[in-house]
């Protein structure tokens, strides 16, 4: 998925280090949960001991309880082989008009059942109980990245006051590192 921005890159861009989270490309952890995957992300950046990671881009991050619209759907289900079946058949049926959610969903279709499951759960929960996007404010200096017809509007309404800075890509899907790379990197430069 961020294989175009990388492609895209010049010198002296922002480095970019995109990475198979686990049980998403990478070896399942025993449990999947945003916890658990934010502390494998922090010993990651850990390890890169010659690269300070002094931004986070979100791309469409979910900001409130409404934006785990896909991922969220993962509670209306008791097991996850059974979501993980209906996950895919919605986004063959949504890849139909739509070339980038078919390359969505042939990586959905490779994401260990489990993890895809468990971190859905965990991400409507998260959003019930907390404020995504208050979490996010407060990890430090956040650039979010969106195309406004893709986000809910409770979500564009705390996107107004939140301070946060943010880059609107009209026309971009919801992966704008696939359609539009060039835009991603141009809002990542400034």
């Amino acid at each position: 998925m961020f294989a175009p921005l990388v492609d895209a890159r010049r010198s002296g861009d922002p480095q970019i280090l995109p990475l198979d989270l686990p049980g998403f490309g990478a070896e399942p952890l025993r449990e999947t949960s945003i916890a658990t995957l934010a502390q494998h992300l922090a010993a990651e950046a850990a390890h890169l001991s010659d690269s300070i990671i002094d931004t986070i881009v979100s791309l469409e991050g979910n900001l409130t309880a409404e934006d785990a619209y896909f991922s969220g759907t993962a509670a209306d289900y008791d097991d996850a082989v059974s979501f993980r079946v209906a996950f895919l058949e919605r986004l063959h049926e949504m890849a139909k008009p739509n070339r980038i959610i078919e390359g969505y969903a042939e990586r959905v279709s490779r994401a260990d059942p489990g993890a895809l499951w468990s971190l859905g759960r965990d991400a409507r929960q998260y959003s019930q109980t907390s404020h995504p996007g208050e979490r996010l404010r407060s990890a430090g200096n956040v650039l979010y990245v969106l195309n406004p017809a893709n986000c809910p509007e409770n979500s564009l309404n705390w996107l107004k006051t939140s301070g946060l800075t943010k880059v609107e890509l009209d026309g971009a899907s919801h992966w704008p590192t696939i359609d539009q790379p060039s835009k991603v990197l141009l809002a990542l430069r400034s």
